[in-house]
């Protein structure tokens, strides 16, 4: 396969074929470094040497009624996490001051739980008029299904994007998560998007999906348009229902977050939760399809330190997004 020619194919805004698709995700593992270049020679072309820093902050953790299988804090979860209401505005300020001094241009206050009532999503609004007083970053929220009208207090609260994944496929997500449908995932991307935020949209690879699931999670993802795309990899909790061992290679997940970026070429694209376990000792290889990362952690797992990702971004010769 010649990648150098879906590389031009993608910044001409064409779709590549189903076959080109495959043989990006079944690339043998010698044909990688052309691979990743030519990923990156569209990465560059949007976004040069960039690299967008991202502080994830846990507000409201577990006890929540959903059975997403992969995640710790679903209704049936036994992994032993901390479970806690809405965090004390203080302590949301402080982790977005530590967001700030970590160098992340967006700071993004996750909930637990189906989707924020009426009190919760006014608690988050208030939350987010002190930060954006004091603290000159970008909030993101990621709360949860919600409608419309909800999405627009966030936004006259002063939050600048709500993240709500697809996680898999429309095929696929019925394996995953049944207290809920993939339309309702679709139509609250479609209500932030209507209330005028930004729209942070991705998924998870390595649960089990086949390569066709990942193609058209791609590609629901370009129909949607979203703005940017978190590029999670299955990291197993113990407890859940996805415990064990995963598919995962470090190659399959660098030849996943290539196509992610034929397929969406302009959009935002971040290697997400499971990139210190899966990729390993190639995470900076992500950066060459990729142009974001999370630093500081996760939701109720570790991660690298952002004294670390700066060292890996200069070490590459990128450059921090400010």
């Amino acid at each position: 396969m010649n990648f150098e020619s879906l590389a031009e194919k993608s910044l001409q805004g064409e779709i590549i074929t189903r076959e080109e698709r495959m043989a990006v995700l079944h690339a043998p593992d010698p044909e990688l470094p052309d691979l990743l270049a030519a990923a990156f020679k569209v990465r560059h072309h949007y976004f040069g040497r960039r690299v967008q820093i991202h502080v994830l902050q846990n507000a409201k953790s577990g006890l929540c009624p959903e059975d997403c299988h992969y995640c710790s804090q679903s209704s049936i979860s036994a992994a032993p996490i901390d479970k806690y209401p809405l965090l004390p505005r203080e302590k949301l300020l402080e982790g977005a001051y530590k967001a700030k001094a970590a160098g992340a241009v967006r700071y993004c206050m996750v909930n637990s739980g189906r989707g924020p009532n009426q009190r919760e999503i006014e608690e988050m609004a208030e939350v987010v008029r002190g930060i954006k007083e004091k603290v000159p970053i970008n909030i993101c929220c990621s709360l949860g299904i919600m409608n419309e009208a909800k999405a627009k207090i966030l936004k006259q609260a002063g939050v600048q994007r709500v993240n709500h994944n697809l996680n898999t496929s429309r095929r696929h997500h019925p394996n995953i998560c049944t207290t809920h449908s993939y339309e309702d995932r679709l139509e609250t991307v479609r209500n932030v998007k209507s209330a005028g935020l930004s729209s942070c949209c991705g998924g998870i690879v390595g649960m089990g999906e086949t390569a066709q699931d990942i193609m058209d999670l791609a590609l629901s993802l370009r129909e949607l348009d979203v703005d940017s795309i978190p590029v999670n990899l299955l990291h197993s909790i113990p407890g859940t229902p996805l415990e064990g061992p995963n598919s995962l290679t470090p190659q399959r997940c660098l030849k996943a977050l290539c196509l992610f970026r034929f397929i969406n070429p302009s959009k935002e694209i971040r290697v997400g939760a499971g990139r210190e376990v899966n990729l390993r000792s190639l995470q900076p290889m992500s950066l060459y399809p990729a142009n974001s990362i999370f630093v500081n952690g996760y939701l109720t797992t570790p991660g690298q330190r952002a004294t670390e990702a700066h060292r890996m971004i200069e070490d590459l010769g990128f450059e921090v997004e400010e």
